[in-house]
């Protein structure tokens, strides 16, 4: 199929001259990577890849904490009642205002 549209896209210097660096890596031009991407949100019927936000440090941390407490590397912390699962997190809170934790 003959190229015969053109579509003008819009980005920052420094942006551009990554993305022409990226893609020359791979014997691309922009131009080729764009068609490439229209091609596959065609054959997918939209976005060829999740939209997803990144995790920040603290969730990567989290998830990695779970993973660690399944796979028995970590010992979770067990409580015999609310009362004391409250009290443990008040602890937390009141050394964190005493610059402890």
């Amino acid at each position: 199929m003959a190229k015969t549209s053109t579509i003008t896209i819009r980005t920052d210097a420094e942006t551009k001259a990554e993305i022409e660096y990226l893609y020359g890596r791979f014997g691309l031009t922009v131009s080729d990577a764009v068609n490439i991407f229209f091609s596959k949100s065609l054959m997918e019927h939209g976005l060829p890849f999740d939209m997803t936000i990144p995790y920040n440090q603290e969730t990567l941390d989290a998830l990695q904490e779970a993973d660690d407490i399944i796979s028995g590397k970590v010992q979770a912390k067990a409580y015999t009642s609310l009362e004391e699962m409250h009290a443990d997190i008040d602890a937390l809170y009141d050394d964190d205002e005493d610059g402890d934790a």
